[in-house]
């Protein structure tokens, strides 16, 4: 049964390629269905965003059928509706959002379009998961790398870094095209490095000259910040030398030194974060968590720093419904107003914006 401070939510995901439907009340996840079209998009190496579109179109009511099914509801038995906002591709969001709004409009039932960023740091309080009331979060994804500040999940988050270029999934899925192991790179890449010297190669570290960085006292414009369009070009030239010289390419060695340098400053500039900020609890999330390497170096520097690392189950971490609806919950036992049928998709939504505020 739902209480105020267990609703019963229902979470709807289109930022991208996955059709996510999940269903949440309070912090137990009852149903996360997620229909992929990753396949579709395979041939052009990358999402190909009217293909997404069009496939959330089609996905839509199978993915929502399924989900009430597998959590044994009926919509009317629903308190919420929670949508992800933005932001994601302007068209597979606007998928989304149409049908929440629908779906609100037909049931009465009220409306909150979120943050999908913050939705993958939502999913630590599922399943019983306790986090402190401060706590920082590592987002890892093909569109976003990110490091949060989060004191309260329902209205203050902050950044404290991001990408200023590809973030590390791009990194992942450009430098796998130029090695020719297809799409997505990220799994690719991983386990051609398992084969590899990680030391093969030395490739840059973005924006880790004391230039960018500074010091703790005196921090530089970049401190907390990343930048992966340098390694993807020095990837290409390396691949190049190798291509005139008319020798065998390296896969397994450049796939190791290329993740190697991702995870390298990523793990090195988050944990340095989370100590600056006085942050004891680090939560990993978005697709690029499955990565073996990002988790084991991770682990290690934040077991060094005193850290309580927590990475939630590798379905979470992807782009998923019971993510939204997880923080949909939370904005709905905290009172907040809902978002009503008037707000538009945001495909830029900074992190900082929570839930979009009902249109006056």
């Amino acid at each position: 049964m739902s209480t105020p401070q267990h609703p019963l939510v229902l979470g709807i995901e289109s930022s991208c390629d996955e059709t996510g439907i999940g269903i949440v009340r309070g912090t137990q996840l009852l149903a996360n269905t997620v229909s992929s079209s990753m396949d579709e998009h395979v041939r052009f190496g990358g999402v190909i965003p009217e293909i997404a579109a069009r496939a959330h179109l089609e996905a839509f009511v199978p993915t929502l059928e399924q989900a009430l099914a597998e959590a044994d509801v009926t919509l009317e038995e629903i308190d919420a509706i929670a949508v992800t906002s933005g932001p994601g591709l302007a068209g597979a969001l606007m998928v989304g959002v149409a049908a929440a709004k629908a779906l609100a409009l037909a049931t009465g039932k009220p409306l909150y379009g979120i943050n999908h960023l913050v939705a993958h740091v939502g999913v630590g309080v599922l399943e019983g998961s306790v986090l402190p009331p401060t706590f920082g979060a590592l987002l890892v994804s093909g569109g976003h790398t990110e490091i949060l500040k989060v004191t309260s999940l329902t209205n203050d988050v902050q950044l404290l870094g991001a990408t200023i270029d590809d973030a590390a999934g791009e990194a992942y899925d450009k430098t796998a095209r130029l090695l020719g192991l297809g799409y997505p790179g990220g799994p690719a890449i991983d386990k051609a490095a398992k084969d590899g010297d990680k030391k093969a190669f030395r490739f840059p570290r973005g924006l880790s000259l004391p230039k960018f960085v500074g010091s703790a006292e005196e921090p530089g414009k970049h401190r907390n910040n990343f930048s992966f369009s340098g390694l993807k070009t020095a990837v290409a030239r390396c691949v190049e030398h190798f291509e005139a010289a008319g020798e065998p390419i390296p896969v397994a060695d450049i796939s190791a030194s290329f993740q190697e340098a991702v995870v390298d400053v990523i793990t090195s500039k988050a944990v340095r974060a989370m100590q600056e900020n006085g942050l004891k609890t680090l939560l990993l999330g978005g697709g690029v968590a499955a990565n073996t390497r990002l988790r084991e170096l991770l682990a290690a520097r934040c077991a060094s720093a005193g850290i309580t690392l927590v990475v939630p189950p590798f379905s979470l971490c992807t782009d998923n419904g019971g993510m939204v609806a997880a923080l949909g919950a939370q904005l709905v036992a905290a009172g907040a107003e809902p978002s009503g049928l008037d707000f538009a998709t945001d495909s830029s939504q900074p992190v900082t914006h929570i839930i979009l505020p009902p249109t006056i």
